[in-house]
């Protein structure tokens, strides 16, 4: 071997690249732990759902941000854990999506989707726009979805833009729309009046309660509000005034991210 200078030339290149390697990732790791790349500056945004533009945050606040920045933040520009931090964001009750970029050459920016509050759902938790379920602390006037399970979230979501749509002419809202385990649905409207449209057919009979509704029961005393109406009956309907005014089923109250 020793007499085989192509090899010995092999062998001492590589032994000559190793320790410049090695002298690399030393003098490397000494630089990136240079006081030059603290952190000094992180910069929080809201971003819309297609996160091209930028939104308002309206729910996170500065004491939440403080408090994760002070929290998690381990490191410098180089070393800072970003999907430890991008974690700890989304884990914030009104945050749906987090982005983060580290900004040369001491700064971070993060940017947050915030949930888009649609309804309740039951009075344990809330649904957003997406269809998707959680948890967050809220005191507004909201619909209320109920459903034998999560997944039913986006059928109801449907139904109830559908609704909403059909009960435009007579100026009715739902409040309160419930899917029942057998797919009965019950609606009940900002005005108090439960509507039980059944199973089948529930738009048609949605449409013949707004029709008569304009044709007849506009005209009856409107100081008795409907109790409920039935409209699951083949050619017709069946309806009771109510004996005091309606509680409207609207929620007001929070819930709890865990």
């Amino acid at each position: 071997m020793w007499n085989n200078h192509r090899l010995l030339n092999v062998f001492a290149n590589l032994m000559l690249t190793g320790v410049i390697l090695a002298a690399i990732y030393v003098i490397g790791s000494g630089v990136i732990k240079l006081p030059l790349f603290a952190l000094r500056e992180i910069s929080v945004e809201g971003m819309s759902t297609n996160h091209l533009e930028h939104a308002k945050l309206q729910h996170v606040t500065r004491q939440q941000i403080e408090s994760i920045v002070r929290n998690e933040v381990r490191g410098n520009f180089f070393t800072v854990n970003l999907d430890v931090l991008r974690e700890a964001f989304i884990d914030m009750p009104w945050v749906r999506a987090a982005k983060i970029q580290r900004s040369w050459p001491s700064g971070l920016k993060v940017m947050l989707e915030e949930h888009t509050i649609l309804a309740y759902w039951g009075d344990i938790a809330l649904v957003n726009k997406q269809g998707e379920i959680f948890r967050a602390p809220i005191d507004e006037i909201l619909p209320v979805f109920i459903g034998p399970t999560e997944e039913s979230v986006p059928v109801i979501i449907e139904q109830y833009e559908i609704f909403n749509k059909v009960l435009e002419p007579i100026k009715q809202r739902v409040a309160e729309i419930a899917l029942s385990p057998r797919h009965a649905w019950l609606v009940r409207l900002e005005n108090g009046t439960l509507l039980k449209l059944g199973r089948e057919k529930i738009e048609t009979r949605l449409r013949r309660y707004v029709s008569v509704y304009r044709q007849s029961i506009v005209n009856l005393n409107q100081s008795i509000p409907l109790d409920y109406v039935d409209l699951r009956y083949p050619n017709g309907f069946a309806m009771r005034l109510s004996e005091a005014m309606p509680q409207v089923p609207r929620k007001n109250g929070t819930g709890k991210k865990s």
